[in-house]
């Protein structure tokens, strides 16, 4: 049975693969209708034929089109009246109306709203006050309030950072970080903070700019970052990690690829969402351990490596 999820999995995959073999493989006809017997009168759309309705499924259907360039009036009819009705009081984004919010469903929710510009309709502060208390004092990210940290939300949590902080578009000023007792925290941009620091890196950081397209362009603006980035990969490395290879939630739980995916993406979301240009590398003092730890920066929305979705943006916009 086709289903959105693994549908933006084999998608991305082919992606990552890229070259002339892989991208042209991808019957991109068949998947808009695919995409269009999905959609739910509602807005949202269904994972599968008769299956769930989720903010998860919204962010698969409208990443997977815009990605191959295919999203269109019929798909975005509605996608953020519901997206909109998933936020909850707490300022997080629910899977579904009425449910508690969620890591995963806040990322997929904010992300969606982006691709479609109408993430100004969220309540951006709201999300960002409860993004910022998710992270534990192990360094990790929880995915819900009171629940253990887990190493795959330092992509689903973290990512968010990435994205408030690199899209201008969906918010007109920088956002104001808070300490933990939830008062706000002056920015002086002149200052330079070490890895030691709370923050990681010089304190600057690029935006990208939604054009009108799914295509995004850097620009530049400098700000505090909002998590501590340095005590994160301190967790992915020495929790996360296995010594055998791969990744995992945490301690004394198995590896496996999901995490190992997730984790992954987490470390290199802190290594780069401070930077000022996507060409530019990491200072070391934002790199815990040796500088070879450095991972390929990764497109916030789509969670692809950077050079492979320029590639697949440049082809699919000829085609």
């Amino acid at each position: 049975m086709p289903h959105l999820a693994t549908t933006y999995a084999a998608v991305n995959a082919l992606i990552s693969l890229g070259g002339e073999k892989s991208l042209p493989s991808i019957n991109r006809s068949k998947v808009y209708t695919f995409l269009k017997c999905m959609k739910d009168p509602s807005g949202a759309f269904r994972m599968h034929d008769a299956g769930e309705i989720d903010v998860r499924a919204c962010y698969t259907a409208i990443s997977v089109a815009s990605i191959l360039n295919i999203l269109d009036d019929e798909l975005l009819q509605n996608v953020g009246n519901y997206i909109l009705s998933c936020q909850t009081y707490e300022g997080g984004i629910a899977g579904e109306p009425g449910s508690e919010a969620h890591g995963g469903y806040t990322f997929c929710g904010l992300a969606a709203m982006i691709l479609i510009n109408e993430a100004d309709r969220l309540d951006l502060d709201a999300l960002i006050g409860w993004v910022v208390f998710r992270q534990g004092v192990e360094g990790g990210f929880q995915g819900r309030t009171n629940k253990l940290v887990d190493g795959c939300y330092s992509f689903w949590q973290g990512g968010v950072f990435a994205l408030l902080r690199r899209f201008h578009s969906i918010i007109g000023e920088s956002p104001t970080p808070v300490d933990q007792r939830g008062a706000e925290c002056s920015i002086d941009n002149t200052q330079t903070t070490t890895a030691s620091d709370v923050s990681e890196g010089d304190g600057s950081s690029d935006e990208i700019s939604s054009q009108g397209d799914e295509h995004c362009h850097f620009q530049h603006r400098e700000r505090e970052p909002l998590f501590h980035s340095i005590a994160l990969q301190r967790y992915l490395l020495l929790c996360s990690q296995d010594p055998r290879g791969g990744l995992r939630d945490k301690l004394r739980k198995p590896r496996d690829y999901y995490h190992t995916c997730y984790c992954l993406s987490g470390l290199s979301i802190c290594q780069h969402s401070w930077l000022k240009d996507e060409d530019s590398s990491p200072l070391p003092r934002a790199v815990l351990g040796p500088y070879s730890n450095v991972l390929e920066p990764v497109h916030p929305v789509f969670n692809i490596v950077l050079d492979r979705y320029h590639e697949a943006h440049e082809f699919f916009s000829r085609s």
